[in-house]
């Protein structure tokens, strides 16, 4: 008797709900995070990933890091005699944002001298990715890594202290 009384309800049930109205999916799930077109370009596309020879006098790398959300961020520029910067990489781990803003970085510092690249804000690089407040700090870790590979490369630029009395 039970089993015919579980049938009846799994019927009754069955009824109920291919008469309720359905919902499409979207609606019953929660909301997607949607990222803006640009960031997903430079996601999807990165521009200039790879690594650079770190011991080349005319390299500087900048390693940075975000310890709250884990993203890591490697970022090399390549200097010619002149001071410009000829050549940028990167490596990235971490979300869609922390990618695109090193690809972004990388085709901005491209061109510009050692001093124009320590013009490139934050700001500018959300701005440009136009990305929500919760993902800022990608581009301010884009910075930083900007920053400390140009130190990197000044610090290369230096006489060491055999150097100058060999001289």
């Amino acid at each position: 008797m039970a089993a015919a009384g579980a049938g009846r309800l799994r019927r009754a049930t069955s009824a109920l709900l291919l008469r309720a109205p359905r919902l499409p999916v979207r609606e019953l799930s929660a909301p997607a995070r949607l990222y803006h077109k640009k960031v997903v370009d430079h996601y999807e596309n990165p521009r200039n990933v790879g690594s650079l020879d770190k011991t080349s006098k005319n390299v500087g790398t900048g390693l940075v890091g975000a310890p709250a959300c884990g993203d890591v961020m490697k970022l090399q520029i390549q200097v010619d005699e002149k001071g410009k910067i000829v050549d940028a990489r990167f490596k990235t781990f971490g979300c869609g944002s922390a990618i695109a803003s090193s690809s972004l970085a990388t085709e901005w510092v491209k061109g510009k001298t050692v001093e124009e690249a320590l013009t490139i804000k934050n700001t500018d690089i959300a701005k440009e990715l136009c990305l929500p407040p919760v993902k800022l700090h990608c581009s301010m870790l884009a910075e930083d890594a900007i920053r400390a590979a140009l130190a990197d490369y000044k610090l290369k630029q230096e006489p060491k202290k055999g150097e100058v009395e060999k001289k």
